[in-house]
């Protein structure tokens, strides 16, 4: 059985603002993991930036919940074609964790308690466009949804919004993360359908 899936196929398409090409609606939270999920006891979750020539910022979880944080309502899209709109998310902003991170790095890897990572561009992480969240609806996050904690990357397909976030790499240049050496795109956008390399 081919490590690549095509999606999820049958579900009649809707024409909803906000909504991309290919994609249907749900109102539930499905769950789909490469893996088992991993339980982070709070005293061993740290995350930890890493610059190209190694230098490196870290926070444990008291000093990542003391930093500023922010609601964010955003529209998330899954490569296997569902889409959920409206979700409300609490977090840190990557601008909040970037701010004294000096590098002329272009792109980060992106890492994860269990082994998942993920390659972005560092340019889609900056400006209010992604955060390390850990309240999904006014709760905290779940470990089926990557809590303790989780990026969020709502303008990309959410594979590329890693569960269980550890650190990120920055990366003079880039580099396929778990999926994406696997065969799908390297970017992700879901406005351009880009599921898999060569769309």
């Amino acid at each position: 059985m081919a490590i690549i899936s095509r999606g999820f196929g049958g579900r009649r398409r809707e024409s909803v603002p906000g909504l991309p090409p290919g994609q249907y609606l749900t109102h539930d939270f499905p769950v789909l993991s490469a893996g088992p999920t991993p339980r982070i006891p709070l005293d061993r979750w740290h995350f930890t930036i890493t610059t190209e020539t190694g230098e490196q910022k870290s926070w444990n979880w008291q000093e990542f919940q003391a930093l500023p944080s922010e609601d964010v309502t955003t529209d998330i899209h899954c490569v296997t074609k569902w889409s959920k709109l409206g979700t409300t998310w609490h977090g840190v902003s990557l601008d909040t964790l970037l701010a004294d991170v000096e590098t002329s790095a272009d792109y980060t890897m992106v890492h994860s308690f269990g082994g998942y990572t993920t390659n972005v561009p560092l340019e889609d992480l900056l400006d209010g466009k992604a955060w390390i969240t850990y309240r999904f609806d006014g709760d905290d996050l779940a470990p089926e949804h990557g809590g303790p904690a989780r990026m969020i990357v709502p303008h990309l397909y959410f594979w590329k919004s890693a569960k269980w976030v550890n650190g990120m790499q920055m990366m003079n240049s880039d580099e396929p993360g778990f999926w994406e050496a696997a065969g799908y795109h390297m970017y992700g956008d879901p406005w351009l359908e880009q599921r898999y390399q060569g769309d």
